[in-house]
C-alpha cells in the first residue's frame, strides 16, 4: 500500500525508495590516478608526506601542518581505522607514487547523500590535469558504480580557491551555513555545494572531454576550460 501524502509534492529528481551501499575497498582507474581507499600500506609512506608543509597548505583543514613525517604518518594511521571518512590515496599510474589525499565521508546510503573532503594536494599533483581526474574518479564512483543520489562539497566561506574549484567542477552552490563550525580556533560559516545524480550525466560528459588528450595542445596547455565544457553539456 502506498501510504505516501497525495497532497505533499514529490521531487521526480533521483532514485528515492532503495538503500545504497556503503563504499568498499576497491580502486578507480583512469588515464594518469588510480584512487584506492585505505589503510596505511597505500598511502603511509615517505613520498606521501610531500603534501603542503607550511602553514598556507593546511589553513582550511581541520588538522595540520604537520611538524614531521612521524606526526603525519600517525594522523594517517588513526585516519583509516574508521569507515567514514573513508580515505584515498591517489596514485600516480605513471609514476607508482601517492600524490594527494581526498576522502568520502558522512557517507549515508540510505539517503543516498556522501561527502568529498580532506583534500590534500602535494605539490607534484597541484594545479595539474590530474588533479582534475582524481575529482573525477571520485565522482564516478559515487554516481555510476554506488548509485549514490546527492553529492556534496563543503568549504570554509572565506576559502575563495576552494569554492572557485566546486564551481569549476559543476557543483551548484546552495548557500551559507553560519557559525556551523569551530576549528583551530577560529568560527567558520560553511558554503555548501552540491551535485546530483540527474546533472551527473552532462558533468561527466564535460568532465571526459575535457580529459580527452585532444583538449591538450603539444605544450600540454588546455584548449577549452573544464566549466565551458560542462555548460555546454548542460545545455
Amino acid at each position: 500500500m502506498n501510504t505516501s501524502n497525495p497532497s505533499v509534492p514529490q521531487s521526480s529528481a533521483g532514485r528515492p525508495g532503495r538503500c545504497r551501499p556503503a563504499p568498499r575497498s576497491s580502486a578507480a582507474t583512469a588515464g594518469s590516478n588510480r584512487s584506492t581507499p585505505g589503510g596505511t600500506r597505500p598511502i603511509c609512506t615517505r613520498r606521501t608526506a610531500r603534501l603542503p608543509t607550511v602553514a598556507t597548505g593546511w589553513t582550511y583543514l581541520f588538522v595540520g601542518p604537520f611538524p614531521d613525517f612521524a606526526g603525519y604518518r600517525d594522523y594517517l594511521v588513526k585516519a583509516t581505522a574508521n569507515p567514514d571518512p573513508q580515505h584515498h590515496a591517489i596514485i600516480h599510474l605513471a609514476s607508482g607514487k601517492p600524490v594527494g589525499t581526498a576522502a568520502l565521508m558522512r557517507i549515508d546510503p540510505a539517503h543516498g547523500a556522501i561527502e568529498v573532503g580532506h583534500i590534500a594536494y602535494s605539490p607534484r599533483l597541484q594545479r595539474t590535469p590530474a588533479a582534475t581526474e582524481a575529482m573525477y574518479l571520485l565522482m564516478r564512483r559515487v554516481f555510476d558504480e554506488l548509485g549514490y543520489r546527492r553529492y556534496e562539497w563543503k568549504c570554509d566561506d572565506n576559502n575563495l580557491r576552494s569554492r572557485a574549484a566546486a564551481a569549476r567542477y559543476g557543483f551548484q552552490f546552495e548557500g551559507i551555513f553560519r557559525q556551523a563550525i569551530v576549528y583551530k580556533g577560529r568560527s567558520r560559516d560553511s558554503a555548501w555545494f552540491s551535485i546530483i545524480d540527474s546533472e551527473w550525466p552532462a558533468i561527466r560528459s564535460g568532465f571526459e572531454q575535457w580529459l580527452s588528450p585532444a583538449n591538450f595542445d603539444a605544450a600540454g596547455n588546455q584548449v577549452e576550460p573544464l566549466s565551458a565544457l560542462v555548460a555546454r553539456s548542460r545545455a
